[in-house]
């Protein structure tokens, strides 16, 4: 076995047996010649001659790499200093007072819709659920339906008291239900944003499981309809009731009448509204929404065979709540139940034109485009062009709904500055119902619709439209909205807040039973209240969100409770006014949402059929 020499040549390490002493000798000899014959490396005399001075090693061997000692002691120490200046600055970063970013406040508009939805929550009837969060309400009038031996629906429990009585009125009661659907529908992202989806969606479910109790909603057809619960009176009528009375409804001890209706097109059709937009909310519950849509189809199918006005043979009902027709209640009602079903025999309904005539859609009038609690025509004109605009249906529904279209171009035109169809306060609201008491609820309705069409717009990648001649762009849509739900909200010439508890300047003494008289443990009976009613204090509890009548003609307010036409608010006028703040709230970038209204819709056009296979010879 070799080795290899030093010097060079091979070297023999197993030769111990073969070689004898003089051979090694003389072989040491050999080796100290050849190592002689050349210069010795400093290496190599250290071997030979053993340890000798030791000198300053030069380089420092780290293992798998051999660095020069000053620049091996120059990265060490440069590694040192910066790992202590490192920990300096982490010390002053630590020990140093930080400003936290907080996320903008929210608007107003997102601060006013979150006070506007706590109103329904103070207008609940029933057993109340325990995240309320109406510290003066309690469980109330809990006989609804037992205590009226005539009827046969004995189980009335639940919805909303309409205004600042504890009527339950199913008609406006289903418009207002509709409003805040269709605003979820179009708006889920704003909502959420807000933090108020589940609350909304809440409130919606609490009016729908009170209006599947006021019919037969199992059933396939019915003949007969709850269309209020509770009774108004009339001003010499002396008998304990809903409007004599002036009391809170949890101190409610007196019966309660359920009025019962044979043939009522319109409240129907409005009923049958409401569950349908509100299945579309609850399309993720595939359950209820397909209780909401059978119940909505059952009521619209009786709302078709049993013709009438709700209002024509009660006088109550005309009174308060009278309805001048049921042609809208049928376009509107067809049209929530195409979105809520895509059954296209609803559409063709609503796109009837002899229906639509009736209905008012081919001619002007003093209320032409004003959206009510009686008139939902504008609402469903706005509707069915929301379908033209990203569906596009074409034959046999292009010309109906391109004058639909056109139509609702020429209201929202009226809205506007620069035409006279409507006049304005000197603080620059318009006067939709042209002086009359109670205004406000017509403004926000307006301002609901001119946002959510704006968008729509938007949405189709349309800059404007034309009034006339002249072209406007969508942002005139919205800033008319902007200044009216602004003026409600203190920029008018009172610097008052119709909105109460918004800003520090509302209404103080709010019409309204519950909040004019103190829980305080007495109950207080029919008469026994009126002092509360009377009386010149402010209220003692503060019905949060409630959004007033509103001003008069003059802007002139007067803040007493026993004026109802200045400070009474009411179920419908509040749900106008959310759905309005929520298509205002938030950013621009949030945008409305243009599928979920779809979502029942089959194709327009059928999918065309595959192509054929390849020719084979």
């Amino acid at each position: 076995m070799y080795g290899r020499d030093p010097w060079g040549g091979p070297l023999e390490i197993n030769a111990a047996d073969s070689a004898t002493d003089d051979d090694r000798s003389r072989n040491l000899q050999d080796y100290d010649r050849a190592a002689l014959s050349r210069p010795l490396d400093e290496t190599q005399q250290s071997w030979l001659l053993g340890p000798g001075e030791q000198k300053k090693k030069k380089y420092v061997d780290l293992g798998c790499i051999i660095v020069s000692r000053k620049i091996f002691v120059w990265t060490v120490g440069t590694i040192l200093a910066a790992g202590l200046l490192a920990g300096f600055i982490t010390l002053i970063v630590k020990t140093v007072p930080r400003h936290h970013h907080h996320p903008p406040p929210p608007d107003n508009y997102t601060v006013a819709l979150r006070k506007a939805l706590m109103f329904f929550n103070a207008q609940r009837s029933g057993k109340l659920p325990k995240h309320n969060n109406v510290s003066w309400r309690g469980n109330s009038c809990l006989n609804d339906g037992k205590s009226d031996s005539a009827t046969i629906f004995k189980d009335l429990v639940g919805g909303y008291y309409d205004a600042g009585d504890a009527i339950k009125f199913n008609f406006p009661q289903s418009f207002a239900m509709t409003m805040l659907s269709w605003s979820v529908i179009e708006y889920s992202a704003k909502y959420e944003a807000a933090g108020e989806l589940s609350h909304v969606k809440d409130i919606i479910k609490w009016g729908t499981d009170y209006f599947l109790k006021s019919f037969n909603s199992t059933a396939d057809s019915i003949d007969q309809l709850v269309m209020q619960v509770g009774k108004g009176g009339t001003p010499d009528d002396s008998d304990p009731n809903d409007h004599y009375c002036w009391m809170r409804p949890e101190d409610i001890d007196y019966d309660r009448p359920v009025a019962i209706c044979h043939a009522c097109s319109d409240l129907a059709a409005d009923m049958a509204a409401a569950l349908a937009s509100a299945s579309i909310v609850f399309k993720d519950n595939k359950a209820y929404s397909q209780k909401l849509v059978h119940g909505a189809k059952t009521l619209f199918k009786f709302s078709r065979d049993q013709r009438g006005r709700y209002s024509a043979g009660s006088n109550e009902a005309s009174v308060f709540y009278n309805s001048t027709s049921y042609w809208d209640e049928f376009v509107w009602g067809a049209s929530w139940l195409y979105y809520a079903t895509g059954n296209s025999s609803y559409l063709q309904l609503a796109t009837t034109p002899g229906i639509a005539k009736h209905a008012g859609a081919f001619w002007g009038g003093p209320y032409y485009g004003v959206l009510s609690w009686d008139n939902k025509l504008a609402g469903a004109q706005v509707l069915l062009s929301r379908l033209r605009l990203f569906l596009n249906p074409g034959y046999p529904y292009e010309e109906i709904l391109k004058t639909f279209h056109n139509q609702t171009g020429i209201f929202l035109c009226s809205f506007l500055p620069d035409f006279t169809t409507f006049n304005r306060t000197k603080g620059g609201m318009i006067q939709l119902n042209h002086g009359a008491p109670q205004p406000l609820q017509y403004v926000v309705n307006a301002a609901f619709l001119a946002t959510v069409f704006s968008d729509y717009l938007d949405a189709a990648d349309t800059p404007g439209w034309y009034c006339g001649p002249h072209f406007y762009q969508t942002s005139a849509l919205r800033k008319f909205a902007e200044t009216q739900i602004n003026y409600i909200l203190g920029k008018n010439p009172r610097k008052m807040s119709y909105v109460v508890g918004f800003g520090n300047h509302y209404p103080k003494h709010v019409h309204h039973r519950g909040a004019s008289i103190p829980k305080n443990k007495v109950k207080y009976n029919c008469k026994g209240g009126w002092k509360w009613r009377d009386s010149k204090k402010p209220n003692p509890n503060t019905i949060v969100g409630a959004m007033v009548a509103g001003p008069d003609r003059r802007d002139g307010f007067h803040d007493v409770r026993t004026n109802y036409n200045y400070t009474e608010p009411t179920l419908a006028g509040n749900a106008g006014l959310v759905a309005a703040l929520v298509a205002l709230s938030g950013d621009r970038t949030t945008k409305i949402d243009k599928n979920t209204i779809f979502s029942s819709v089959p194709p327009m056009f059928p999918t065309p059929p595959p192509p054929p296979a390849p020719w084979k010879p």
